[in-house]
């Protein structure tokens, strides 16, 4: 059977990106990569896909497969392997003279962190709800630059006017906020531990790092709260308080995620690969001369620099392991970025990949990502496993997309939230080293997911 070639049309560019999604937000396998936030290199595209000619789902080991509306298959094959096939199969692309879009069809989804445990040959914890990891291959997608305040839509060519005609129809409608579905918060956030089990866990974390384990370990406490009504509306009251370079919010039968990660785990773009770890955080201050010293405060504390260098040297050689010869560069060491909530710690790494390897070979070796594990990666996380016993889930994964053309771009999901079965999850952590002082790194614990709790406690039994 021959495929149609998949081609692309212009569309207007949306005031508000948001009201054009708002109609899919219920449904299953609807994904929209939002880059809320935009910085230079950063930011210029939003993706939406939904309907995907293929469903992908790795749940405690099992891979399951679903073509179209066909009942799902138990795959024997590996997740790298059905994906890489799904990629070959997908029908060239006719892109427009001159245009270089993010996704010329391909897949988007999720590794969770839960993942990189099977990988690295540690037990999944049985407290695991979400599966591991989960992409949908997409032939069709909604795509803006905002850099060019421009839009297109990618489609199979003999769908494209239908498809075109629906995803017009979504770019005229217009939902205001009061129509926006109800939600609310029932009851305080629940922490994991409390300060005086942080400090146990920390100590224990201390303890390892002075016998030589480890350089630093990233440790998290995770977040609960009851809800009820619709996670978009959430996602959309966040969004607007703290917009982020890589915000997502995907729709699966198992729940929603609402990311607003500042954070990319890896970028290909013609073999050029691009890692940005995050290590150094201080809270924002509506006080602008108090902002700019927590600024300074951070840019020029030691440990912190120290921390984020241990992660460099990390990602080095992770991306060592995919790349040419001597093509590893550290272009950004310790940069300072700041967002609507905190100041961070930014490097960026860049390497050439290898000929005959392709992004998924990159995202294996960089998977999961250094600045959220800890250094060296795999005792950092037997480590993590130990202290942290719950599940992590999709917290500390990636979100993002590969598509057939050899492009990949992939966050690291921090800030993110997951909603399914009336509870909400997040999670809260820090890397720490020998010279960290516990209640500093409790308290940035907090510092992180500040405004989460904050929302979530002005959401709690309002209709």
């Amino acid at each position: 059977m021959t495929l149609s070639p998949l081609v692309c049309c212009a569309l207007a560019y949306p005031d508000r990106l948001e009201n054009v999604f708002a109609s899919l937000a219920e449904t299953d396998w609807s994904q929209w990569l939002d880059s809320s936030a935009r910085t230079p290199g950063q930011g210029r595209y939003s993706i939406m896909v939904t309907q995907p000619r293929r469903r992908i789902w790795q749940h405690q080991g099992q891979l399951w497969v679903a073509d179209g509306n066909q009942p799902a298959q138990l795959s024997t094959s590996s997740l790298w392997e059905v994906l890489r096939e799904s990629l070959a199969n997908l029908p060239a692309t006719q892109l427009p003279q001159g245009e270089d879009l993010p996704f010329t069809g391909g897949v988007l989804g999720y590794l969770a962190y839960d993942f990189a445990l099977a990988e690295q040959g540690l037990a999944m914890s049985a407290t695991a709800t979400w599966p591991e990891a989960a992409f949908g291959v997409y032939d069709t997608a909604f795509m803006v630059d905002h850099l060019k305040s421009c839009s297109w839509l990618l489609a199979p060519e003999d769908q494209m006017a239908s498809v075109r005609l629906q995803w017009e129809a979504r770019l005229a409608a217009v939902r205001e906020p009061a129509l926006w579905p109800v939600f609310q918060t029932h009851g305080a956030v629940q922490a994991q531990w409390s300060p005086a089990q942080y400090h146990q866990a920390f100590r224990q974390v201390e303890a390892y790092i002075h016998a030589g384990d480890c350089y630093q370990i990233n440790l998290a406490q995770k977040f609960s709260a009851a809800f009820s009504g619709s996670p978009w509306y959430l996602y959309q009251h966040l969004r607007s308080l703290n917009p982020a370079a890589f915000s997502a919010y995907l729709r699966f039968p198992w729940g929603s995620a609402l990311s607003f990660s500042p954070e990319r785990l890896l970028q290909v773009r013609q073999g050029q690969m691009q890692v940005r770890p995050i290590k150094g955080t201080r809270p924002r201050s509506a006080d602008a001369v108090q902002d700019i010293r927590l600024a300074e405060d951070l840019l020029h504390s030691p440990k912190d620099r120290a921390e984020n260098v241990m992660i460099v040297d990390l990602l080095r050689n992770d991306l060592g392991k995919v790349a040419k010869t001597g093509s590893v560069q550290v272009t950004q060491l310790c940069g300072l970025e700041s967002n609507a909530q905190v100041h961070h710690l930014v490097s960026v790494v860049e390497a050439q990949l290898q000929d005959g390897l392709d992004p998924l070979h990159a995202l294996a070796a960089c998977f999961p990502g250094g600045s959220i594990t800890g250094a060296p990666k795999r005792r950092a996380m037997e480590i993590i496993h130990e202290l942290e016993a719950a599940s992590r889930g999709l917290y500390c994964g990636s979100i993002g997309y590969i598509d057939r053309s050899g492009r990949m771009d992939m966050n690291i999901a921090i800030r993110t939230i997951t909603a399914s079965q009336g509870e909400l999850q997040f999670w809260g952590g820090g890397g720490i080293v020998s010279d960290s002082v516990a209640t500093a790194e409790y308290q940035e614990s907090l510092d992180k997911v500040a405004l989460f709790h904050r929302e979530l406690a002005a959401l709690r039994g309002l209709a």
